[in-house]
């Protein structure tokens, strides 16, 4: 079997798992990943998630504190392709383990870097961590309401990590075709920052266009933080659990209100038109009558029935370890086994004390109790498919197999050499199908690195521009070019035809049948242009009882477990009331906890998966199908819960109140009526935050000691905590503990929109830029989730409806009288 990445030797310099997952997929497809660790191995070895991350890696253990050691990984470095690595910069040169260093002698080096908050301005130095990250951007804000208190709440699902092992992923690879082009490596920098952005997802637009219309972009009293839920989205109470719906389209949802025998509401004359136009007050009417009548079967009875129809999209809500045996996760090969004699045996819990693979093994392995149940691949390439990794290693397993090893990575060696500075994907050209966001903003994104990206819109556009006056499909769309063609025609065909002739890769995100009815379908395709990459998408995947079911964020919000995540500890309760107005108020929490980041999480592995096929076919194994789906993708989004063991602990849920997980996890109160997310992850910050102030006995305490002891004992040092934060303000705590490096950020300061907008971190490191939109002008958009030392990525505007037909069109060698007839026939629409 040929593997995607086969040949390739990367170092991984990273420690915990953010940077973990990124090269665990680089390994499953066949990198050769070696992992660097330092005496004692990587300090997040204690998550019960590490088997994971570690699967399918070799381990060598050095001391870069000694120069014998620097120059053992100055020798791997010179037969390597890439080095991945989260060391702060400072650090990184002490321990010579630097791009400037390591590149010397290896002019091939890719070299991938995440920080936190990126390497210059006033955060540069905060910890970047997932929680401090949500907590300074607005994120934890952005929840306010959900749970019935004051403040910011602590936002769950770990969305910025799954983004930046995505980009580091995505920067990898674009940069190796990039050297397939030029001969050289580069530095590629990305940040846990940088990378949340991604789920800015059309605030930062909105707020400028309100400056200009403000009665059409002002803010929605329908968005207010004690909303109840879009009622195509609404969560709904069975007979027996809790369901999701995500009939967005007005197609769907009407399907869906007559699925369950609401004929009367399409001749009421108060619902006629959009959903949008309806009043509030028949909103809530409709409302109630579809939670009532949906208490009157079991969830099973109802997710049968919709399934028979086949134009519903629901799904129960479910835990993560839930979601590890729905059928649609596990035929479509998103749960695999990996047997490892070592997991399932005693450990001790010391987070200083890490001498095997999850602490120092008390008891003699069980070979029969180190059956596991991980991640499965991220995503099905049919020429060069992946393989899970096997067992995940000890630490400096491999160090005299690898130290003994004379290997010359011929690939990092090139004999021409090229100073363009053009951007990694320069001459890709991508058709996009698709509608909405997941798939848009992941095609979007590769334009970001260069390729042209081609949005092949109906007659009547991408209805994403119909909703919310289309500032999320200016979001989703950046750097795109647009052309309308109704396919359902002949002549539409043809030109769609003539498209794909030079077509590097399709993306598409319809249904199984729809795309070869319209003629764009991966055998239609490969027939013109054999070498032609063809990614689909779709909810619930190729295989599978749902595989022809439809799907919108919510759904594989509620199966993969993100949202009963977000919505605390013991909630929905078991002993809910019956009553309406109950019903009413939990599926208000669960549709705030239900927010929009699957459809971004899905964006992400759809931008990786494309550029691992693109990165096989410049390594001469010509074009292939990719499939992927948002489930298989929002698993990866949990993976902080997505693997099970005997002797796994559990997820740790954020309390009922949605304050944190723990008390150094947890947001606090402070004077002024502010607020400070306090986020400590390794013992050593504990220590430092408890001599800050200047309380070390506190670290000693027995009851504080340990991380066992400080879960035991939360109620007790949360009150001393509580008592000292409302000492002084949230902005005077986090001056005070970013000085030593200690998460502890005001987290009721900007909104995210307003964040990203106005923050003079975020200028200062070209996290947003300017464009000219055709329509509106000078406007900023958001950055592109790298910088790269070599590629210069120029980023553009987002497209109106059919703003490029005429361009496109004259390309393909159209007279202006013959796309003027085209236009009169409806065979194309061109824009004014």
């Amino acid at each position: 079997m040929v593997r995607a990445l086969d040949g390739l030797r990367i170092l991984d310099l990273s420690s915990g798992p953010v940077a973990g997952i990124a090269t665990m997929i680089l390994a499953d497809f066949g990198a050769d990943v070696i992992k660097i660790e330092r005496p004692g191995g990587d300090p997040f070895r204690f998550l019960p998630t590490s088997p994971m991350w570690l699967r399918g890696k070799r381990s060598v253990e050095l001391d870069l504190k000694r120069k014998i050691e620097q120059s053992r990984l100055h020798f791997l470095a010179q037969n390597a392709d890439v080095v991945v690595s989260n060391i702060r910069q400072n650090s990184a040169v002490g321990l010579g383990a630097d791009y400037d260093v390591l590149s010397v002698k290896n002019s091939g080096l890719v070299y991938v870097h995440l920080t936190g908050f990126g390497k210059h301005g006033s955060y540069s130095s905060y910890p970047g961590y997932e929680d401090v990250v949500a907590a300074k951007t607005g994120r934890m804000q952005s929840f306010a309401g959900t749970a019935p208190r004051e403040g910011p709440q602590f936002s769950a699902v770990q969305v910025a990590s799954h983004a930046a092992s995505q980009a580091i992923v995505s920067g990898v690879l674009a940069a190796l075709i990039s050297r397939k082009r030029t001969g050289l490596g580069q530095y590629v920098q990305t940040s846990m920052l940088r990378c949340m952005l991604t789920y800015e997802q059309g605030d930062l637009i909105r707020r400028q266009l309100a400056e200009i219309d403000n009665e059409q972009y002002g803010a929605d009293p329908r968005l207010l933080i004690d909303r109840n839920a879009n009622i195509q989205y609404q969560p709904v109470k069975t007979k027996d659990g809790w369901m999701q719906l995500g009939n967005l389209l007005r197609g769907q949802f009407d399907s869906f209100i007559a699925a369950i025998g609401l004929h009367d509401i399409f001749v009421d004359e108060r619902t006629q038109g959009g959903l949008g136009e309806w009043e509030l007050e028949v909103i809530e009417e409709v409302r109630d009558r579809v939670l009532l009548r949906m208490l009157e079967k079991t969830t099973h009875e109802w997710i049968s029935h919709f399934s028979e129809l086949g134009n519903i999209a629901a799904h129960p809500f479910q835990t993560t370890q839930e979601a590890m045996d729905d059928p649609d996760l596990r035929d479509n090969g998103h749960v695999v086994e990996v047997v490892d004699p070592r997991l399932g045996i005693l450990i001790k819990d010391d987070m200083t004390l890490v001498d095997s693979m999850l602490g120092q093994v008390q008891a003699d392995p069980d070979p029969a109790s180190g059956r596991s149940e991980q991640l499965g691949l991220l995503a099905s390439l049919d020429v060069t498919p992946g393989q899970v990794g096997g067992v995940s290693p000890a630490v400096g397993e491999h160090t005299f197999e690898v130290l003994s090893e004379n290997t010359d990575i011929q690939s990092a060696k090139s004999n021409l050499y090229s100073d363009d500075t053009f951007p990694p994907l320069q001459g890709i050209t991508v058709l996009e199908f698709a509608s909405i966001i997941a798939a848009p903003l992941g095609a979007s994104q590769l334009a970001d690195l260069g390729a042209r990206v081609i949005k092949v819109e109906p007659v009547g556009g991408d209805p994403y521009r119909q909703l919310g006056g289309g500032v999320g499909a200016m979001r989703v769309n950046g750097s795109k070019e647009s052309i309308v063609i109704n396919l359902k025609t002949d002549e539409g065909k043809i030109i769609l035809d003539q498209l794909i002739e030079t077509t590097d890769l399709i993306i598409s995100n319809f249904r199984p049948g729809v795309d070869e009815r319209l003629g764009f379908d991966f055998a239609h395709a490969q027939s013109i242009n054999p070498q032609i990459i063809y990614l689909a998408m779709n909810g619930y995947g190729q295989n599978g009882p749902s595989a022809h079911r439809p799907s919108a964020h919510p759904v594989p919000g509620a199966a993969a477990g993100g949202a009963i995540f977000q919505a605390g500890a013991n909630f929905p309760p078991n002993d809910s009331a019956e009553s309406l107005e109950a019903i009413r108020e939990i599926g208000r929490r669960l549709f705030r906890g239900n927010e929009v980041n699957p459809d971004p999480n899905t964006s992400m592995v759809v931008m990786s998966s494309a550029l691992l096929a693109l990165y096989a076919r410049s390594q001469g194994h010509g074009g292939q199908r990719i499939f992927i789906d948002m489930l298989g993708a929002n698993a990866y989004a949990n993976a902080d819960d997505f693997i099970r063991y005997r002797g796994k602990p559990d997820r740790k849920i954020p309390d009922n109140h949605l304050f944190g997980t723990s008390p150094i996890n947890r947001l606090y109160k402070c004077s002024g009526d502010s607020w400070v997310y306090l986020g400590i992850h390794l013992e050593k910050e504990w220590h430092q935050f408890c001599n800050k102030i200047e309380s070390p006995e506190l670290a000693e305490d027995g009851r504080f000691s340990s991380r066992i002891g400080r879960d035991e004992n939360a109620e007790e040092l949360s009150n001393l905590l509580t008592e000292l934060f409302i000492t002084e303000t949230a902005d005077y705590w986090e001056n005070e503990f970013s000085s030593v490096g200690i998460g502890c950020v005001r987290a009721d300061g900007k909104l995210p929109g307003e964040f990203w907008l106005s923050d003079d971190h975020v200028l200062e490191n070209n996290m947003v830029t300017e464009i000219n939109h055709s329509t509106w002008g000078p406007l900023l958009r958001h950055g592109a989730l790298w910088e790269m030392s070599r590629s210069e990525l120029v980023l553009g505007p987002p497209p109106v409806m059919a703003e490029h037909t005429l361009n496109i069109l004259s390309e393909l060698d159209y007279e202006s009288n013959t796309i003027m007839q085209l236009s009169k026939k409806g065979i194309v629409v061109v824009a004014d």
